[in-house]
């Protein structure tokens, strides 16, 4: 049972919960955080979604909703952990954007990590593989479709932070 906090379209907290898997009531938003990871090298860590999820089979960044009670950093961290088994320092990571979709508020992440593939706990339900790819490989699974939607604005959102 995934409780979540209920937010207006400016993203002030109303002191409501909402239940996962139920409609959002109109006018009403939860929080999303997507979160990239990036190593030294400048690849960025994807994972491959369980087959039976929504866009099973194919590669994101780690991410999800923001739970009841926390805030969107802790949520991102939460979410690494939970699905790839990372723990990342909380100062080391910068919020690159947010923005407002149909149901959610979204905050993108971006964190610097130079963990081992082979050192990943991934969450099983969720996660089947993971790799690091360069910007050329990212580009070429999303020119493929292999990728969710998400991916493609990594490189031009953190142009802007660097």
């Amino acid at each position: 049972m995934e409780l979540w906090d209920l937010y207006d379209i400016d993203r002030n907290k109303l002191g409501l919960t909402h239940l996962r898997g139920i409609p959002l009531p109109k006018g009403r938003y939860h929080l999303v955080v997507h979160v990239w990871i990036q190593n030294d090298k400048g690849q960025l860590i994807l994972s491959k979604r369980h087959p039976d999820k929504h866009f099973g089979n194919l590669w994101e960044c780690t991410g999800g909703s923001v739970l009841q009670g926390e805030n969107s950093l802790e949520g991102a961290l939460r979410e690494v952990e939970e699905e790839l088994g990372i723990k990342l320092s909380p100062d080391s990571g910068k919020l690159l954007h947010s923005e407002v979709k149909e149901t959610h508020h979204l905050d993108y992440w971006f964190f610097i990590s130079n963990v081992d593939i082979k050192d990943l706990e991934l969450q099983a339900d969720e996660v089947i593989d993971a790799k690091w790819v360069d910007q050329e490989t990212n580009e070429n699974m999303i020119r493929c479709h292999e990728t969710t939607p998400a991916l493609k604005h990594f490189y031009d959102l953190i142009s802007k932070y660097r």
